[in-house]
């Protein structure tokens, strides 16, 4: 049998006050004359994230629920071109290390997404060289959680460019400039409108990069809409994976747009792909995309309780028949 886990992103629908993702903008910085203030209100602001990510893995925690997404903001400016010369990490050592230590005590698996902004097919150097730095925050997070970095990153392959194949072959000369420890880091997804599954699946057989398959980006992109035919492949990106293969999973929010994300999950839309798949792997860990977050993750599991096809394990896991 095929053990299935769900998991959502950064934000929960039950817990108040709980955002991960407060932040403070540059222009807001520049007005505070005391540039050490300044700084010292942006370590405050992250302090709070870290506060509200602990609340969040405990609610976690609490309803069963092993696989969260962090979010990419914990820490608002750590990467701007005028603060280089901030410390952000010294003085969130001890929370980093309890919400590490947290997730270990309670076997949660934690990976984050960076946003758009990271491309590593750029052909502009500076792009490339924000792109990397961005990516060396997650990494310091990681190791500052006490979490082996392998494989926590999951991003899109980045711009197209117009040009499919040079862009394809301008990531692959790119990724000779990304530090070995960021390139263990990353997991590549396709996308819903640039690179395809099969785009995808070259990057990652290429360079030993897993594949984390995007199965509405699939509907909604492809060469070929018969995402079966590859998924021995898919897997098999996994092989070198010290984690359980991951995929996500999202439902269209109408017809007509049919790429944005639905509140919910389509039961009968995920369970198409599950029946597919049943048998492949041992386990498959499937991050919900969907706006409703964690009370997504909840309608769905009473959904797929009511079905005799699955063995309910506990509260965001089950067996497939």
């Amino acid at each position: 049998m095929t053990k299935v886990r769900l998991g959502y992103v950064a934000m929960s629908m039950e817990l108040k006050n709980a955002s991960p993702s407060k932040t403070m903008t540059f222009a807001q910085f520049q007005k505070i004359e005391d540039r050490e203030a300044a700084i010292r209100k942006l370590e405050r602001i992250a302090l709070t994230n870290l506060h509200n990510t602990l609340r969040l893995l405990k609610h976690n925690a609490a309803s069963e629920i092993h696989f969260y997404r962090l979010t990419s903001r914990l820490i608002p400016l750590a990467n701007h071109e005028e603060l280089l010369d901030w410390n952000y990490m010294k003085p969130l050592k001890e929370n980093l290390r309890e919400m590490g230590d947290f997730t270990k005590d309670h076997s949660i698996r934690i990976d984050f997404h960076p946003d758009h902004f990271v491309l590593l097919n750029s052909p502009q150097v500076d792009i490339l060289k924000n792109s990397i730095r961005t990516l060396k925050l997650h990494y310091l997070l990681l190791k500052g959680m006490g979490i082996k970095p392998i494989h926590r990153c999951v991003m899109h392959v980045g711009g197209n460019y117009k040009e499919t194949d040079v862009s394809l072959e301008r990531f692959v000369t790119n990724w000779m400039d990304v530090p070995a420890k960021i390139q263990n880091m990353i997991m590549l997804e396709n996308d819903d409108t640039s690179f395809t599954l099969e785009d995808t699946l070259y990057l990652c057989e290429k360079l030993n990069i897993p594949l984390v398959f995007d199965y509405h980006h699939h509907l909604a992109h492809h060469q070929n809409p018969n995402w079966e035919n590859h998924w021995d492949r898919v897997v098999q990106t996994w092989k070198d994976s010290p984690l359980p293969i991951k995929m996500h999973i999202s439902s269209p929010k109408t017809q007509e747009a049919f790429r944005h994300h639905s509140d919910y999950v389509d039961i009968e839309m995920f369970f198409t792909f599950l029946k597919e798949i049943k048998g492949s792997v041992p386990q498959i860990d499937c991050m919900i995309e969907a706006k409703k977050k964690d009370a997504a993750l909840f309608k769905l599991m009473e959904e797929i309780k009511m079905r005799d096809d699955v063995e309910i394990i506990d509260g965001s896991s089950f067996y497939l028949k």
